[in-house]
């Protein structure tokens, strides 16, 4: 027997808990969640009852960090930890235990603060974090400057901090300070109202996070993630001139103030070239202005692919295009080939080919018909 599920029993008491799990010799997955206990609140004799043990739920037991820290001697080898819905509010350094810890689940406890992060950040083995409804409402690694990298939490590739209250963007440009993230839950948190435009939002994260691969559950191509750097260093690029930018590297000296704001700014120049003037643009609200074209998208090399009806901004760039197409038909972004019939001259066919330009500077108009190849 090596899994065990005893959640929501009458059990009382930690003692209870050790004298079944000392039964099972190769016990390696244990659930006691919603048993409402007693824990050891000193130090006491440790039980080699879960020698083996590398996942347990301890969910709605009424637990305490601290006990959780007691206890935790009697854990040599855990890998998960779940200890949601705990009032846990108070963390404290993980002196010696959970030292094999490569997944915690803090959600729904509400944290005081996002720097009681701090006392579990030298996890030396943590992967997955789960902050999810915990309050927090920044996050902060004062060791490191922007655009370095912080040392703490040095292996965690999965971050889920949503149902929270962060509302600044300074938050998730300390994110990018962190030197395994891969992926990151944010949903319902007050920043994600900022943007009126979902899409515009997402490519933000994704440009001021850059070893991002997974958001919100979704994969971020290359392509995708070119087009969302691109967009960026556009879209500040009048910022970036006010603040003190230039095309001119000797001239180059940006505030600390927009560096704060934009610190992967000057990386992104490095990457793709400093914005040229011609290409700059202010953020354009969402307004009657931005036009919407209703397009016929039609895949004339599959058959089986019927055509599809899509009211797209004229202010879309190719490279945004390609990645709604890529997300409607499962195909990857950067081999699609597009190009367009206008319905006024027909037969004649238009190649799509700079992603970096808008729709309207193709002259597309409604009633036209996007050609995909690939």
């Amino acid at each position: 027997m090596r899994h065990i599920n005893l959640s929501k029993n009458l059990i009382s008491s930690w003692e209870t808990v050790i004298a079944i799990a000392s039964q099972v010799q190769n016990l390696e997955t244990l659930n006691v969640s919603e048993n409402k206990m007693r824990f050891p609140s000193t130090s006491t004799f440790t039980s080699r009852a879960f020698s083996n043990l590398k996942i347990l739920a301890l969910n709605q037991t009424e637990i305490t960090w601290t006990e959780v820290l007691l206890c935790a001697q009697g854990w040599p080898v855990l890998q998960e930890l779940y200890l949601s819905s705990n009032n846990i509010t108070v963390l404290k350094r993980p002196d010696n235990v959970l030292q094999t810890l490569k997944l915690l689940d803090l959600s729904d406890n509400q944290l005081l603060d996002g720097n009681q992060l701090h006392l579990i950040a030298q996890l030396p083995r943590l992967e997955q974090l789960i902050l999810r409804n915990t309050g927090i409402s920044s996050i902060h690694f004062p060791d490191a400057e922007f655009g370095c990298k912080t040392k703490m939490f040095p292996l965690l590739k999965r971050l889920a901090i949503n149902d929270n209250k962060i509302s600044q963007w300074s938050s998730i440009n300390e994110l990018d300070k962190l030197p395994s993230l891969r992926a990151l839950q944010c949903n319902n948190n007050p920043l994600m109202d900022t943007e009126k435009n979902p899409e515009t939002l997402i490519q933000l994260i994704i440009a001021k996070i850059s070893q991002l691969e997974v958001l919100n559950n979704c994969e971020i191509l290359p392509a995708e993630r070119r087009g969302a750097e691109l967009d960026y260093r556009k879209i500040f690029g009048k910022d970036w001139l006010e603040a003190g930018g230039h095309w001119n590297p000797e001239k180059n000296k940006p505030s600390e103030e927009f560096l704060a704001a934009h610190p992967r700014y000057p990386t992104l120049c490095l990457k793709y070239g400093a914005p040229e003037e011609g290409e700059l643009k202010g953020r354009q609200p969402l307004t009657l202005k931005n036009q919407l074209l209703t397009l016929t998208i039609k895949c004339p090399e599959k058959p089986e692919q019927k055509p599809v009806e899509k009211k797209l901004p004229e202010s879309m760039t190719i490279q945004k295009v390609k990645g709604l197409l890529y997300r409607l038909f499962k195909i990857p972004g950067s081999e699609l080939k597009l190009s367009y019939e206008s319905s006024k001259l027909e037969g004649k066919e238009v190649e799509l080919d700079n992603d970096l330009k808008p729709l309207q500077f193709y002259s597309i108009e409604s009633g036209d018909c996007v050609l995909v190849r690939w």
